[in-house]
């Protein structure tokens, strides 16, 4: 499995929830980004950066995707794509996203951003906690246990 961070966003106090999680399990990670997001100094991980413009980090997970890896993302479109193309996922406050959840988080998201653009102010997600660091966490290590036999 190889684990693909979404650099787009992520809240610095997950780094070192991932950080230890990837040391302690040797997983190979690829943080995509269009700017250096520094998770830690590990072998394991590789930064890679692409151009500025709309999803092209997105994109690129997708591609280099395979089926059981673990994607790291608050991009609800993002989530919906990798788990199309059989990998998993996990947002930034622990949700993991599955085939049964993902179309109506999805739709929601759709309806939010219609609104918006209508004119309508709407509010934004809420304040990154710690309590939500916390549900990260949790959700992060029950994935990596149900991997092991």
């Amino acid at each position: 499995m190889t684990l693909y961070l979404d650099g787009d966003a992520l809240p610095n106090l997950l780094k070192p929830i991932l950080l230890r999680g990837i040391e302690r399990r040797s997983i190979p990670t690829k943080v995509i980004a269009n700017k250096r997001i520094h998770i830690g100094n590990s072998p394991h991980i590789e930064m890679i950066l692409v151009e500025q413009g709309a999803d092209r980090a997105d994109d690129l997970i997708v591609e280099l995707l395979s089926p059981g890896d673990l994607v790291i993302t608050a991009d609800i479109p993002l989530a919906d794509r990798a788990l199309s193309a059989g990998a998993h996922a996990i947002d930034h406050r622990g949700e993991r996203y599955t085939p049964e959840n993902i179309k109506e988080r999805l739709a929601l998201r759709n309806l939010m951003e219609s609104i918006r653009e209508s004119g309508e102010i709407t509010k934004g997600p809420k304040p990154f906690t710690v309590k939500d660091a916390h549900a990260f966490a949790n959700a992060f290590n029950a994935f990596l246990q149900s991997l092991v036999i």
